[in-house]
């Protein structure tokens, strides 16, 4: 089975009230791996968004590094997204391919 046709998976993390300028990739992978960060995100209770062209494009991100400010309106969009889905607007809570921790730390919750 080609790459292309594997299942892939990332993960991305966004302290908006840190020092990050942007979100970061923090895993990303192809077949087992990604099935494991899926996995591992649905047991953390972390939201997982399905969007194959999404992915396909954080999968061009370094692993830890920020993404590119050519995807900061596509990822916008996904934390509307999870906006929505915590208001509970959003229709499909947990799909597959893209883990995206909820917004605020759990010790601080509706802190924006």
């Amino acid at each position: 089975m080609s790459r292309t046709h594997r299942r892939s998976a990332a993960a991305l993390v966004y302290d908006s009230h840190g020092h990050d300028e942007a979100p970061r990739v923090v895993a990303k992978g192809y077949g087992l791996v990604a099935d494991m960060i899926v996995q591992r995100a649905k047991e953390a209770g972390l939201y997982v968004h399905e969007s194959p062209d999404m992915v396909s494009l954080l999968m061009q991100v370094d692993l830890d590094s920020r993404i590119p400010p050519r995807l900061y309106q596509a990822v916008a969009e996904l934390l509307a997204w999870l906006h929505r889905l915590e208001s509970g607007a959003a229709d499909d809570p947990l799909s597959t391919d893209l883990v995206v921790p909820p917004p605020h730390p759990p010790d601080a919750p509706g802190e924006r």
